[in-house]
């Protein structure tokens, strides 16, 4: 499947806050934070805020990597979420809404008090 996104790249905020989590979770992989992350926020009914996100952390993940066997799936659900949005389907556009909702599960997920361990992230219901 032809895929607009090639690296995946957060904010050092992100950074901080997937550390935190981390150590909370004990997942040691970002890959795996990022994904619960981004699912977490297509969870949400409303889109993200455009805000400008500057990608400044030292952590940057190979698409492939960061969907693992699941790439394509998660591809598909940006894409369907764009479309959702009456959003473009450009290449642009998925960019940058996928760059949002990352990071906006990303915060979601450090702003969680509850998440305290691995079965906790395991045990969040969508909205």
């Amino acid at each position: 499947m032809d895929n607009p996104i090639e690296r995946v790249r957060i904010s050092k905020t992100a950074e901080d806050q997937l550390v935190q989590l981390k150590r909370h979770t004990k997942i040691k992989q970002w890959n795996i934070l990022c994904r619960w992350a981004f699912c977490r926020s297509l969870a949400e009914p409303s889109i993200p805020s455009p805000v400008p996100i500057k990608t400044d952390s030292k952590v940057e993940i190979a698409w492939t990597v960061f969907g693992g066997e699941i790439a394509d799936i998660l591809l598909v659900s940006l894409k369907q979420r764009c479309y959702q949005d009456q959003l473009g389907l450009d290449n642009d556009t998925l960019k940058e809404q996928f760059t949002l909702h990352l990071h906006r599960g990303i915060g979601y997920l450090a702003g969680d008090g509850k998440i305290k361990q691995i079965e906790d992230l395991v045990a969040i219901r969508s909205v």
